[in-house]
């Protein structure tokens, strides 16, 4: 059995050691938001490299379309790069090695209906297109564009610029649907 003075100490060193962890996590606050903040910013850095990227920061756009990237990329916002973008790298539609090979840039937003809701625009010198059946969906490239893989498809988008192929035969693989281009449209010589 306890006496009162044990039950007392007990209860007084409970609550000196409650009082100790209170005060140790008040006063780490701001370091663990900061910790906290970091551990968010490189899980979602690495979600976006892991899966489908989707993102509005110039390098994710960078890594998300290069050989270590993944099949799609979708854009949250307008992007500006100042150096080219080369889109390298085979992939399949949604990761399915049993599927197509399929790569995508979207520069739109969508509703749970897949209905548009908004369109962003990728401001960029040259996209260099090495990716087979890479598709542009939607929103604006400002800048030119140069294919050298099969398969080059602009769905619904608009090229501020010239688009340019490395051979007939891949300017005649490629799809043109709903599609605008400012500039011209040629094969290289």
């Amino acid at each position: 059995m306890f006496t009162k003075s044990t039950k007392k100490g007990r209860l007084f060193l409970g609550l000196c050691a409650s009082l100790i962890i209170l005060v140790a996590g008040c006063g780490n606050n701001e370091e663990t938001a900061d910790k906290e903040s970091v551990a968010s910013s490189t899980a979602e850095s690495a979600e976006v490299v892991a899966s489908a990227s989707i993102s509005s920061k110039p390098e994710d756009l960078v890594m998300g379309l290069s050989e270590e990237g993944g099949w799609i990329f979708a854009a949250t916002d307008d992007i500006t790069l100042t150096e080219d973008l080369v889109v390298a790298g085979t992939f399949y539609d949604k990761d399915d090695k049993s599927a197509d090979i399929y790569r995508k840039l979207a520069l739109y937003a969508q509703d749970e209906d897949r209905k548009v809701t908004a369109e962003y625009t990728l401001t960029v010198p040259t996209i260099i297109v090495e990716s087979p059946n890479f598709k542009i969906e939607n929103g604006t490239v400002v800048g030119d564009i140069v294919v050298k893989a099969e398969g080059f498809t602009l769905a619904n988008s608009t090229v501020e610029g010239n688009v340019t192929f490395d051979s007939q035969e891949l300017m005649d693989a490629s799809t043109f649907d709903g599609e605008t281009i400012t500039g011209e449209t040629t094969v290289a010589k």
